[in-house]
C-alpha cells in the first residue's frame, strides 16, 4: 500500500471514528457509568465487532448483503433490535449515588454498591461486539469506503490487514477519549436522580440510533 493512499485512510478513519454512532454513544454510558478502566471491556469487544464488519465488507460477504435485500433486512432489523434492547435496558437501569470520598470527589476506584449492579466483563465484551457487528450502517459505511483504498492488482490481505490495524488503533484511542471524558462527569452526577436522568438520556439516544436504523435503504446499485 502506498503511503499516500494510506495517509488519507489514516485521516478517513479519525473522521469514521469520531462520528457520533451507537459505539460511542455505548461507550459514554459505560465510561460514566464504570469508569475508564471497566469501560476497557466495553472497547475491546467494539473494537471485535468493527474487526468482523471491515473484514466481512473487505472480502465482499458486504457487498453481497448490499445486492440481497433479504440479507439486508435481516442485519437492519436485527440490529435495530438490539439496540432498541440496549436503550430499553439502559431507560430501566437500577441506580445508586456514587461512594464520594472526603475530597468531594466520587470512589470510582471502590464503588461497592455499583460493582453488583454492573455487568460482568464477558458481558460488556459482548455488548460491544454486538452493537457494533449487528449495525447495518458501519457495513453500508465499510463497503462504500474500502473499495476507494484497496488496489486490485496487488494482494488482498496485505491491504486489509493494513486497514484494518489502522481502523482499531483509531477507533481505541477515540473510544477510550469518549470514556475518560464521560468519567470525568461522575462527580457531577453522584446523586440517584442524576444518574437516572443520565439513564433516561442515553437510553433515549440508544432507542432513537435504534429506530433510525430501520430507515436505512439498501444501494440501489
Amino acid at each position: 500500500m502506498d503511503l499516500n493512499v494510506w495517509l488519507a485512510y489514516f485521516a478517513a478513519a479519525w473522521v469514521i471514528a469520531l462520528s457520533p454512532g451507537s459505539g460511542a454513544v455505548l461507550t459514554m454510558t459505560h465510561g460514566l457509568a464504570y469508569g475508564v478502566r471497566r469501560t476497557g471491556a466495553t472497547i475491546v469487544g467494539l473494537q471485535l465487532g468493527l474487526m468482523v464488519i471491515l473484514l466481512v465488507a473487505g472480502v465482499g460477504v458486504g457487498a453481497l448483503l448490499m445486492a440481497s435485500a433479504t440479507a439486508f433486512t435481516v442485519v437492519k432489523v436485527v440490529g435495530a433490535a438490539y439496540l432498541l434492547w440496549l436503550g430499553w435496558r439502559q431507560w430501566r437501569a437500577p441506580v445508586d449515588p456514587v461512594p464520594m470520598a472526603p475530597s468531594g470527589l466520587p470512589q470510582a476506584a471502590a464503588p461497592v454498591a455499583n460493582e453488583r449492579v454492573g455487568p460482568s466483563v464477558r458481558e460488556r465484551v459482548l455488548i460491544g461486539f454486538f452493537t457494533n457487528v449487528t449495525n447495518p450502517k458501519g457495513i453500508v459505511f465499510m463497503v462504500a469506503v474500502l473499495p476507494q483504498f484497496i488496489d486490485p492488482l496487488r494482494p488482498l490481505w496485505p491491504q486489509l490487514l493494513i486497514l484494518l490495524a489502522t481502523t482499531i488503533s483509531v477507533d481505541l484511542v477515540v473510544m477510550h477519549g469518549y470514556a475518560f471524558l464521560a468519567s470525568r462527569a461522575q462527580r457531577w452526577l453522584a446523586t440517584a436522580k442524576a444518574r437516572r436522568a443520565q439513564n433516561r438520556v442515553f437510553g433515549g439516544v440508544l432507542v432513537a440510533m435504534g429506530a433510525s436504523l430501520l430507515l436505512i435503504k439498501r444501494s440501489a446499485g
